[in-house]
């Protein structure tokens, strides 16, 4: 070790600075001898690009550690072992080698480090600890490889991971593996930029097995060597610094494996070519999959200095948004899932998982166990000091089996468990409210003839109300809040409509097509004749001006049709919009609901809503 200092920043400075002059290098000698990326239907990349990136990083990488950072076991471990995995990958660039035998080469990787005392001290088995340590390296390993999907994801969300793990260094005092750390952040921000959108060389298996093999392997030296021994950081941190390539590989494997497809085999359907299927930008994508790096390495952070109850909060609360918004990206169609569902829509087990997803009603009692019991605990936490020796954490535990029960029953009768998460209303959240007040009143009814009151506090079922009021409602609307923050499939493409009416048949108009893309129409905004409602906005889409505004609205914004939607609009203003329509080429329509009887509609449905050409 070694006290800190500005020379502590020379190490970096030369990674990062043999990094931008490599890389280039590397990219000309791919190119020369044909280690080009070329595009395939399983791969996202539209042009032929270099390989062998990791090349660059690795020599910025091992070159820098020879010569400038101190030397220790730990740190020679994982340097070691992280490059005879980039040979391993090497080998795989250059012969295309099997899965089994890359496998075998990852065991063999990870043998080394368990060989020489890295591992995770999650038991108390050191037999168990050394299988899960495997695990993790080879699994860290294999889901850095996976992520590696889009221009720059992979480098950057190992570049952020790699920082947050020299922080944790530093504040444990691990100098010497702090600035190892920052000298291989600096080399993937070096090589980050030429493999930034749009990318002009690739990290190759090479590459990817070495960042990989080495995050993995650093997060060993980090648990084992830090100050604080608490279980929850140890457990936590790893798995937190590197949170989203574990969360894409799960993401990937549990879909592929409902589609009947091989977790390994390459694909188009990850977390971020859902988010770009969404309408997203690489670009946006890619960002937005940083930034859950970042809060996720903030986390690890923060677990190392609270108490272990509260952490254990966060992380389930990180965990449940992180799963909410899975499920919602699971129904997004990737751009291989339509063929891979007709591969293996004939098998019985899909049939099965597929009804399964459909219903979701598991899911949702699972979810809602996880919530009952994190609004109990919250309420405890609130009233008393977190898991303290005070009796009344005890009465938490016997009584919590009580409240499940009651509040899984109160849902169930007040069909929370009915209602479509996408369409959750306000009549919903009246419905959720009279759930939560009735299994709070048969709680304390029962609380009070079993426990006699004894101990307990009348504010802990308020506080646990409330708390299970919002938990709840906050997770039905989720999908709904997911399909605001993140852009609608096919947003800008359709043909651009302008609503004639802001009122409730213009609201109801407006949500029908942007729930219905198949229809065909990208809505611009609202018109009215009210001037209190001009400015205003209805679902995100602006309310325009009315009388003498249609000319300019239609100019302004390339309108192509016209929706009236109001059923109060005059027979002479009527003919006056369609005059104006038929001057400029607008197509004009209005929409009707009608109700029509069995005989004169053979369909099952006797009510529908129709849209007639004026």
């Amino acid at each position: 070790m070694f006290p800190f200092s500005a020379s502590i920043l020379i190490p970096p400075a030369v990674s990062l600075a043999l990094a931008l002059a490599l890389t280039p290098v590397v990219r000309a000698l791919a190119r020369r001898w044909g280690f080009v990326a070329k595009p395939k239907i399983d791969r996202w990349h539209k042009n032929p690009t270099a390989m062998m990136g990791g090349v660059g990083i690795w020599l910025a990488v091992v070159g820098t550690y020879l010569v400038l950072v101190p030397h220790t076991k730990q740190g020679w471990v994982v340097v070691g072992a992280a490059s005879f995995l980039f040979f391993v990958g090497l080998i795989d660039d250059w012969l295309h080698a099997k899965p089994y035998q890359k496998l075998i080469g990852q065991v063999i990787g990870a043998a080394i480090v368990v060989n020489y005392g890295l591992v995770l001290p999650w038991t108390r088995s050191l037999s168990v600890n050394m299988l899960i340590t495997i695990f993790w390296l080879i699994g860290i390993t294999n889901a850095v490889n996976l992520l590696d999907n889009m221009d720059g994801l992979a480098t950057g969300i190992a570049a952020i991971a790699s920082c947050f793990l020299t922080f944790n260094f530093l504040t444990s005092n691990q100098m010497t593996e702090a600035v190892m750390m920052a000298v291989f952040a600096a080399a993937l921000l070096g090589f980050l930029i030429y493999n930034s959108n749009p990318a002009s060389i690739f990290m190759g298996d090479s590459g990817s097995m070495f960042i990989g093999f080495f995050l993995a392997g650093a997060a060993l030296v980090n648990v084992s060597g830090g100050r604080s021994r608490s279980f929850v950081p140890v457990l936590a941190v790893p798995i937190l610094v590197l949170f989203i390539p574990i969360f894409d590989t799960t993401f990937v494997t549990i879909l592929r494996k409902l589609s009947g497809r091989a977790a390994s085999q390459g694909g188009r359907d990850h977390t971020s070519h859902r988010l770009v299927a969404l309408g997203m930008s690489e670009r946006r994508a890619v960002w937005m999959l940083y930034g859950l790096a970042g809060l996720s390495g903030f986390l690890a952070i923060l677990v190392r200095q609270l108490k272990a109850d509260v952490s254990l909060a966060l992380l389930a609360g990180f965990t449940l948004v992180l799963t909410l918004l899975g499920v919602y990206l699971a129904g997004v169609k990737g751009y291989d899932e339509e063929e891979d569902v007709r591969a293996a829509r004939d098998t019985p087990l899909f049939a099965f998982l597929v009804d399964f997803s459909y219903k979701r009603r598991i899911f949702e009692v699972l979810l809602d166990v996880i919530l009952i019991v994190l609004a109990y605990w919250s309420a405890y936490a609130i009233e008393f000091e977190p898991f303290s020796n005070s009796p009344a954490w005890k009465l938490f535990l016997r009584t919590l089996p009580v409240l499940v029960v009651v509040r899984l029953a109160a849902f169930l009768f007040f069909g929370v468990y009915r209602g479509i998460w996408r369409y959750t209303s306000i009549d919903d959240l009246l419905a959720f409210a009279k759930a939560v007040a009735a299994g709070s009143i048969v709680s304390l009814v029962i609380v009070l003839f079993k426990f006699r009151f004894q101990g307990f506090s009348r504010a802990i079922f308020v506080i646990d109300a409330l708390v299970m009021l919002m938990l709840l409602a906050g997770s039905r609307v989720a999908f709904r809040f997911f399909r605001q923050a993140l852009p609608a499939a096919d947003m800008d493409k359709g043909r651009r409509v302008l609503i004639y009416g802001a009122g409730d048949a213009g609201e109801l108009l407006v949500r029908e097509l942007l729930n219905n893309r198949e229809l065909g129409y990208a809505p611009v905004g609202f018109m009215d004749d009210d001037p209190k409602k001009q400015g205003k906005v209805i679902h995100g889409f602006r309310v325009f001006g009315g009388n003498g505004m249609l000319g300019k609205i239609v100019s302004d914004h390339q309108i192509e049709q016209l929706l009236i939607s109001t059923p109060r609009i005059s027979a002479a203003r009527l003919a006056e919009v369609a005059r104006e329509c038929e001057a400029r080429n607008v197509e004009l329509k209005r929409m009707s609901i009608r109700i029509e009887s069995v005989a004169d509609n053979p369909l099952p449905s006797i009510a529908r809503a129709a849209s007639n050409d004026d």
